[in-house]
């Protein structure tokens, strides 16, 4: 499997976009290649739709038929890349490329809630459930800043996997990041004359 899919094109992001689109892929990589009804099953699909929207993903590259598995009658899918990843200064170029680069940051938020309502903590040990979670921080940084922190959360992501592959607890765990600035009209009231109540 290569590493990452790099896009440039404001239609192909559109294209993976897509709600369901974006599921079946991320169950590709996470979970190994599988049959369009696998899939179907998987995510409460027929395996007529399931199967229209994987010949979509492998029309623009993302996937492909698996050589290694086939599966009697029923193509085998898999993932072709690790991630995909795009320069959203460069899409964001255009109107189509912002709204392409707005809708995919709304499928990655509606995965992570997805994923945080899959979670029940009485499916898992205490110190799973002590490290599971989110949180969150509102600071006042510069691009530069917040670059740092994007590239430093990287290379501690890819030194803890290397570290603990081996590990006989280790399990399979999605991983966060991210960072929007906030519009000034959206930020809370910093003090009581601008109409916070400190009592």
């Amino acid at each position: 499997m290569e590493e990452q899919y790099k896009i440039s094109d404001a239609q192909v992001l559109k294209v993976v976009a897509h709600p369901l689109r974006v599921r079946l892929l991320g169950l590709l990589r996470s979970d190994g290649a599988a049959t369009a009804s696998e899939l179907g099953r998987k995510v409460g699909e027929s395996s007529g739709s399931t199967s229209y929207h994987l010949r979509e993903l492998f029309k623009y590259g993302f996937i492909e038929e698996d050589p290694d598995r086939r599966d009697g009658r029923e193509r085998r899918w898999r993932a072709r890349h690790r991630y995909t990843s795009w320069d959203a200064v460069e899409l964001s170029g255009t109107e189509e490329g912002r709204e392409a680069v707005k809708v995919v940051h709304l499928r990655q938020a509606e995965m992570v809630g997805r994923l945080m309502e899959a979670f029940d903590p009485g499916d898992w040990a205490d110190d799973w459930v002590e490290v599971s979670g989110m949180s969150d921080h509102v600071l006042s940084l510069p691009p530069a800043a917040v670059r740092e922190l994007k590239d430093r959360v990287e290379e501690l992501v890819g030194e803890l996997s290397t570290r603990y592959a081996a590990d006989p607890a280790a399990r399979q765990v999605t991983v966060w990041f991210g960072a929007m600035p906030r519009n000034r009209e959206d930020a809370m009231p910093r003090n009581r004359e601008e109409g916070r109540d400190d009592r």
